[in-house]
């Protein structure tokens, strides 16, 4: 019997409150999966889980295991990563979970680079419009943007994103360009859902954040959904800077209020506290670090 192996199927089907859902985390079979806890079970001498044909959950001796079972199994990833960085040479799998708008660009590019560097670093990355439980869903960290809700995770910033009210030249030539941002209330406005408060738009104005509520034909849980909408001269637009650059380089949106912007917002790379942090998760973040800063 491999301990280590039999912990880390116990952990991942306790993360997922599922033999299936666990399974699938360590790339091994559902029947396996259940051997290795099984084997577990049987050299404790205790029962880990209540079983029933619809859920897995942990018993109180389950629960206290799995409190130890978790940082004990960090550290003997971080005493492999620590050898591995010791010659040079990162190794094993880091899961991320990212916004699809973000992740699918800008966050592939930065995972690209850090890949070319440490090829044996396997990298599953999750995108979701939605707001993803790291420590549920069995994930090593988040990168996401704005303040957190969860003040129980630990978060490293990687920079400030300017957010921007862009339309393109078409359409300000057919409905006019407003002068003040106060303006913007007589326009079909894009607005994404996904912002605590979508229809509010703010800018600061002599010094004083003044905040104006708008309202429009499309609404999007995307930023590059509003920024294509924006492209397509449906209407006016707010977004990440990083939604909007190559458009606005190529002349196809033009950025309004430049100088009233009241707005920018934070990206972080998020773990759980009680995360050992292994030698190629630092390493990876780090690298995020230096390569946002721009």
């Amino acid at each position: 019997m491999d301990t280590i192996k039999c912990m880390e199927a116990f952990v991942a089907v306790a993360t997922n409150e599922s033999f299936t859902g666990g399974a699938k985390q360590i790339d091994v079979s559902t029947k396996l999966a259940s051997k290795y806890v099984q084997q577990l079970e049987e050299k404790l001498g205790a029962q880990l889980f209540y079983r029933t044909t619809r859920s897995v959950t942990l018993t109180d001796t389950g629960k206290a295991y799995y409190e130890r079972c978790v940082p004990l199994l960090d550290q003997f990833d971080e005493l492999e990563g620590m050898v591995q960085q010791r010659q040079s040479d990162l190794a094993g799998p880091i899961r991320i979970t990212a916004p699809t708008g973000f992740g699918s660009k800008e966050l592939v590019e930065a995972i690209a680079a850090f890949q070319l560097v440490h090829p044996n670093v396997s990298i599953d990355l999750h995108l979701a419009d939605h707001l993803v439980s790291i420590v549920e869903g069995g994930f090593d960290l988040a990168v996401r943007f704005g303040k957190l809700d969860d003040s129980t995770l630990i978060a490293r910033k990687l920079r400030d994103m300017r957010i921007v009210v862009v339309a393109s030249p078409d359409y300000l030539r057919k409905y006019g360009e407003p002068k003040h941002p106060s303006g913007l209330t007589t326009h079909n406005c894009l607005l994404q859902m996904t912002t605590k408060e979508p229809a509010h738009w703010s800018f600061k104005l002599k010094g004083e954040i003044k905040t104006y509520k708008m309202q429009g034909s499309f609404h999007a849980n995307s930023p590059r959904a509003i920024v294509q909408m924006a492209v397509q001269g449906v209407g006016i637009g707010r977004a990440p800077l990083y939604a909007v650059n190559s458009h606005v380089e190529d002349g196809s949106l033009k950025i309004l209020f430049e100088a009233a912007e009241a707005s920018a917002i934070g990206l972080y790379a998020v773990y759980p506290p009680n995360r050992h942090l292994t030698a190629r998760i630092r390493a990876f973040i780090d690298h995020l670090v230096e390569y946002y800063d721009f």
